[in-house]
């Protein structure tokens, strides 16, 4: 099962997620598909592993996530665009190559009988990026959300910390 958990920066994405994780399993995975840029990335991660207890499973995987002990698991993976961003520098800014990827990597997950709790960025609906490298960027993240809005069974979107539930089982 997927899980969809969109939003903005700062939305409470995360903090949503894994209390939904929790809510679902005693001993959740929590898969980090962040690179560590700098410094100020760095503390991000940091920050975000002080707000996961000892009941937490910490896994980390830039890209082939499916390769990961996931089965049978409750598990929030942080996030889509962290991983499109791994994909896209890997495949030198190229948006067909880096989505192709994206979706086969997902239809690998989907494949798993786990419950999949996929956090990613609605960063279209924010400023035009200046550079083309962020406009690509930003196509290449819109399409991946839709594939994933596509494959989950429910997808909610967070504003202000308040989840928006956009498609659901009930």
């Amino acid at each position: 099962m997927i899980i969809y958990v969109t939003g903005g920066v700062r939305s409470g994405k995360s903090r949503f997620a894994m209390d939904l994780a929790l809510q679902k399993s005693a001993n959740p995975v929590y898969v980090a598909t962040s690179r560590v840029w700098d410094e100020d990335f760095a503390r991000r991660v940091k920050r975000h592993q002080e707000e996961r207890g000892p009941e937490w499973t910490s896994l980390e995987s830039e890209r082939n996530i499916h390769l990961l002990p996931l089965a049978g698991k409750v598990a929030v993976i942080d996030c889509v665009t962290l991983w499109l961003t791994n994909l896209f520098v890997a495949f030198e800014y190229d948006v067909e190559k880096s989505l192709a990827a994206f979706k086969a990597e997902l239809d690998m997950l989907a494949n798993i009988d786990a419950t999949l709790i996929i956090i990613s960025n609605e960063i279209g609906m924010g400023v035009h990026a200046e550079t083309e490298a962020g406009r690509k960027f930003a196509d290449l993240q819109g399409w991946a959300n839709q594939y994933v809005a596509a494959a989950a069974q429910e997808a909610i979107l967070i504003v202000s910390g308040l989840p928006l539930v956009l498609k659901s089982l009930q």
